[in-house]
């Protein structure tokens, strides 16, 4: 039985403590600013589930910690955890965040320190999906990844910023700077999602997988987008969200070579985004409990764990994948 530090119980953060406690027999430690929240979670838990008062970077006797808050506060709290020596894994699909956790790598490998960034429906499952899928390839060439849905407010706000912000896409080895909100692209999700219009954000997905595929020439990622979000992208939010999100969807499509020929294969996924972000985080402990890792430091899961064990962990909590295999053209 591990401990596990849990810092923000919003939608994610309270779907991880419940599959630590139910799933693993974990012991968590709550701590989120909203007192009357991280007492309504920790009553639903049980006695495994703790209640800490502090500040969300004051120390904590934990093995790792979860970060699971609001973008923009992960890196400076996991930078604390890194210096005192504790494992952090961070939910965040902020791309400033993910920026400033890829800067610890330094530090963490110093202190023997694992930071797992992204982990997460998207980063997160849509990385350990395109490494799995890289194993057919002789080399990776294309990376293309698209999501669907929301984990929550706080995601959902965090989607809507992104989509009214510049995007990053890899190109023969340099970071090509797009509009967000451009890029119109029909793309298929798994049953009942289907096709949605998907769209350039500011989204980090390429920022952890470039490294974990040496070679590879192209990686993008893209958001599904109604007319009125493109619209009111750069205004504040005005409409209400679901408390938990609704049902989301990604998709992973890699391109390369099979057999000397160009060939691609696609990996889904569909499941409420806050449900399968939280089975994921709560694998991704597992793996850094069990050391199970490749190596100490920032990298994101693609670039950190066997990608079959993880999937077949995610399968046996319901967390499963569809695939559509096909053939490029020459």
């Amino acid at each position: 039985m591990a401990r596990i530090g849990i810092l923000g119980v919003g939608a994610v953060g309270a779907r991880l403590a419940r599959q630590l406690v139910s799933t693993d027999d974990d012991e968590v430690v709550l701590r989120d600013e909203r007192r009357n929240r991280v007492e309504v979670v920790a009553n639903s838990l049980g006695d495994r589930a703790i209640i800490d008062r502090g500040a969300l970077d004051d120390p904590l006797d934990v093995d790792v910690v979860v970060l699971a808050g609001p973008a923009r506060t992960q890196s400076p709290v996991a930078e604390q955890f890194v210096r005192r020596g504790i494992h952090v894994i961070s939910t965040t699909d902020d791309l400033t965040d993910v920026r400033a956790l890829l800067a610890l790598d330094q530090h963490a490998r110093e202190r023997n320190v694992h930071v797992v960034i992204g982990a997460g429906f998207a980063p997160g499952l849509t990385c350990v999906l395109a490494a799995h899928a890289s194993r057919k390839f002789e080399q990776v060439d294309e990376i293309h990844i698209a999501k669907s849905g929301t984990g929550g407010p706080a995601c959902a706000r965090q989607h809507h910023r992104a989509l009214g912000r510049g995007a990053i896409d890899w190109r023969d080895g340099a970071w090509d700077a797009r509009p967000g909100g451009s890029g119109r692209e029909l793309c298929w999700f798994p049953d009942p999602i289907g096709p949605q219009d998907c769209y350039r954000a500011e989204l980090p997905d390429a920022l952890v997988l470039v490294p974990a595929f040496p070679g590879v020439r192209r990686v993008t990622s893209r958001v599904s987008a109604t007319r009125r979000d493109r619209l009111t992208a750069r205004l504040p939010m005005l409409w209400p969200t679901d408390p938990e999100g609704g049902p989301g969807a990604v998709r992973v499509e890699v391109r390369g070579r099979i057999d000397g020929r160009g060939s691609v294969l696609v990996y889904g996924a569909m499941d409420r985004p806050a449900v399968a972000a939280g089975a994921v985080a709560a694998v991704a402990c597992r793996f850094v409990v069990a050391g199970s890792l490749h190596r100490f430091g920032s990298a994101g899961l693609a670039e950190s764990v066997d990608s079959l064990p993880f999937l077949s962990e995610l399968a046996r909590r319901g967390v499963r994948a569809a695939v559509f295999e096909g053939e490029a053209g020459a």
